[in-house]
């Protein structure tokens, strides 16, 4: 079973997610993230900080992606496992297809495109909601370009799109909770699910 974990930055979802480890342990779940489960994700890290080029961003992405299913979400489902991780394909569609405005006629439908011959769709994903104003005070003062409000108020609404084209795998999180509250709804989901496909 797949399940991953979105929201904007400062949704609190990398909270989540390492919660998440503790409290799903009896499961022995693999506990992952995009980018930087592989190799690749350096590039992706180096490219953000350069902020030159949103095409080749994207491109690294999709490459740590790949590496990403190949060596880690691949492998941990063959086994049975239960797979968690802290971003996923979604977060591509929901923030390249700002970045990207202006560079492709149809950037959602080119990344969807890009994608569709070898991901692995998620079982289950979980979408931490904030207002984005809330979400820009959690973060750090030196902001990457994917942090500013403006670009999270698109990213936001891109999720939301997301979520409400695919209601059964989606399930809408209210991140202003206390972080105990939503880690214990999230693992009981987590549970109900996995317990259901068995």
């Amino acid at each position: 079973m797949l399940v991953t974990v979105e929201g904007i930055d400062g949704s609190g979802k990398s909270t989540l997610v390492k919660g998440l480890a503790g409290a799903l342990a009896d499961l022995d779940p693999v506990v992952t993230r995009e980018p930087g489960a592989t190799w690749v994700g350096e590039a992706v890290r180096r490219s953000i900080a350069e902020n030159d080029d949103p095409m080749t961003e994207c491109l690294l992405f999709i490459a740590d992606h790949a590496a990403h299913l190949r060596h880690v979400v691949r492998p941990g489902l063959a086994a049975g496992r239960v797979v968690v991780s802290d971003r996923y394909s979604d977060s591509r569609y929901a923030y390249q297809a700002v970045t990207l405005k202006g560079l492709l006629p149809d950037p959602l439908g080119w990344l969807k495109a890009v994608h569709a011959p070898f991901t692995v769709v998620p079982d289950l994903t979980f979408l931490c909601v904030l207002p984005v104003e809330e979400a820009v005070t959690r973060l750090k003062a030196n902001r990457e370009h994917f942090e500013e409000a403006s670009v999270l108020e698109e990213v936001q609404q891109n999720f939301l799109a997301l979520a409400a084209a695919d209601p059964e795998r989606f399930v809408l999180v209210d991140a202003m909770l206390p972080a105990d509250e939503v880690r214990a709804f999230v693992a009981a989901e987590v549970r109900r699910r996995a317990g259901a496909a068995r």
